[in-house]
């Protein structure tokens, strides 16, 4: 292994995302090829809600689980999961009960089969065929301290319909009041009912879950979907389809960021490693009054495991940004009158022989928008051969000149805009850009031949040969200033160490990370209170959290 050079052994990855008829035929023929009967793959399925019911219901006194079941095989896992909730050996008396959202004679196949083994477990259910029924059962699902939503599953056609678009509208109310003493937890079994599987907008009501437990691989729905937020945190369970049997079937570009697919990353350092394996990280940020950026950045690329980190920034500022971190070195650039970068550091050589070196330059956090800043970044750009990470200010610098991203010396450039900045580049408004986040980042990242981080509720991974990485980790603690500065810092870091062989994995691992390291903050801080500086804390043992992680796999 060499970390600047980037050399590993190449394994292709495990998560691809699916379509609902691609997730069909991989059940078929998992039963088809491999002999294993829909019949187990439901009762797999169904251990799986089970068991995160029972974490969720463990040590609180109130022990109800209300199962709404529909009438296909997403009810079928449902009555699987309250069976094996209502049989379970630990000796506490969970009570699991079922209703079922539509006439018993109407269930078929799987579905009628797990709803008989139900009935000789418990005896009963309630079926919910209208509003009056719906009306008076209302109370016992209200008072379950778990709801676990088997309504609708990846089958579903249309909008959710009837008395089931009428229990989510009301469970919506409910799961969302935050004047609530206790909020309901609701659990969605393979998709929230109402959600796309295949990522159209829905024609009818979502139901919003807290969590999602999804069977084999994930649905371009739950990532990529404007509603995909409905999802909550979301899980993926394996319920006895190989894996390569998801590569086979799986058409599309869009992956998942889930451990296994950084398993190829040499994440693992080697005892008779020194500095100078991991590589030198230069960072071009900060300007007047815009110190922290630099240093927010500085202090993620060593917490991610740079070898060496330098700042350059200029030269009211360098005082400053040298006393943030002793551990980085800082370089001082000419500056203009109101604490910018000049093109006079570009005129006399001073960041030229910066460059020598070094193993990648990110450019962006805190520059600032000053006429000669920006053309000082724009000539950098298209002049150096290092491999480029663009953010933020050094985005901006690009907000008329986005064609320009293409004519370079360097082979490697990656941009990381948020959908404002992202509009910029493209002369676009910001709802065009979420109105198909996977689109823009794909034809983007094509256009100017340069890998796309586009910013946001799960964040894409583009890269020029039109492969997506879509990333689910994270939360809203990074919704505050400086995280985007956290990030190209970490990028900065992970390029210096694996090199560019594998970039678009690199770079995956990097926005993967820092959503670990936001949740990580998230164990001792309300999601409000999160800081920049404390997702760079964290980034250490979110990277040992993967380790072990993988090891355990």
């Amino acid at each position: 292994m060499s970390a600047a050079g980037g050399c590993f052994d190449f394994v292709e990855p495990s998560m691809k995302a699916l379509t609902a008829g691609e997730m069909r035929e991989v059940d078929r023929l998992t039963t088809e090829r491999y002999g294993v009967p829909s019949l187990q793959l439901m009762e797999e399925a169904g251990k799986h809600i089970a068991n995160v019911a029972r974490l969720k219901l463990y040590g609180n006194t109130n022990k109800r689980a209300a199962f709404l079941c529909g009438k296909g095989n997403n009810g079928g896992d449902g009555f699987v999961a309250a069976r094996f909730l209502k049989e379970d050996k630990l000796g506490v008396d969970f009570e699991p009960i079922v209703f079922l959202f539509g006439s018993s004679n109407e269930l078929r196949g799987d579905a009628a089969e797990n709803l008989s083994r139900w009935l000789k477990c418990s005896g009963k259910i309630t079926e919910v065929r209208d509003s009056a029924s719906l009306e008076a059962a209302w109370p016992k699902i209200a008072s379950a301290h778990t709801i676990v939503d088997a309504l609708l599953g990846t089958g579903l056609r249309g909008p959710a319909a009837g008395v089931i678009a009428e229990a989510i509208t009301r469970l919506n109310k409910f799961s969302r009041n935050a004047t609530l003493a206790r909020p309901a937890f609701i659990l969605a079994v393979d998709i929230p009912s109402g959600l796309p599987s295949d990522g159209q907008p829905a024609e009818g009501p979502v139901l919003f879950a807290h969590q999602t437990v999804t069977f084999t691989a994930p649905k371009i729905g739950q990532l990529l979907s404007n509603q995909a937020g409905c999802c909550g945190h979301l899980e993926v369970r394996q319920i006895g389809s190989p894996a390569a049997l998801v590569e086979e079937i799986g058409q599309g570009s869009a992956r998942w960021a889930e451990p296994e697919e950084f398993a190829s990353l040499p994440l693992v350092r080697a005892g008779d490693s020194h500095k100078g394996t991991y590589g030198h990280v230069l960072l071009l940020a900060g300007s007047m009054g815009k110190s922290g950026a630099a240093i927010l950045a500085g202090r993620a690329a060593l917490r991610s495991g740079a070898g060496l980190v330098t700042i350059a920034t200029p030269e009211p500022v360098q005082p400053i940004v040298a006393v943030g971190q002793p551990e980085y070195m800082t370089e001082p650039l000419q500056a203009t009158k109101s604490g910018t970068l000049s093109l006079r550091s570009l005129v006399d050589g001073t960041f030229g022989e910066l460059e020598e070196g070094k193993s990648v330059l990110a450019i962006g956090p805190g520059l600032g928008t000053h006429r000669q800043t920006q053309e000082f970044i724009r000539t950098i750009v298209t002049q150096t051969e290092l491999p480029v990470l663009l953010d933020a200010d050094g985005l901006n610098a690009f907000a008329e000149h986005a064609d320009s991203l293409r004519k370079r010396n360097t082979k490697f450039l990656a941009i990381t805009p948020h959908p404002g900045e992202m509009a910029r580049l493209l002369g676009a408004s910001t709802k065009d850009v979420q109105a198909d986040r996977m689109k823009v980042a794909r034809e983007s990242a094509l256009k100017w031949n340069a890998h796309v981080i586009l910013k946001g509720f799960h964040s894409i991974v583009a890269s020029p040969t039109g492969d997506l990485c879509i990333n689910t980790a994270g939360n809203a603690g990074l919704a505050k200033g400086g995280s985007g500065d956290v990030l190209s810092g970490l990028l900065a870091a992970l390029t210096s160490q694996f090199g560019t062989q594998d970039w678009h994995r690199v770079l995956a691992l990097g926005v993967y990370l820092h959503g670990l390291a936001a949740e990580d903050s998230a164990q001792t801080h309300e999601l409000s209170g999160v800081l920049a500086q404390e997702v760079v804390q964290s980034l250490p043992s979110s990277r040992d959290r993967l380790i072990r992680e993988l090891q355990r796999g």
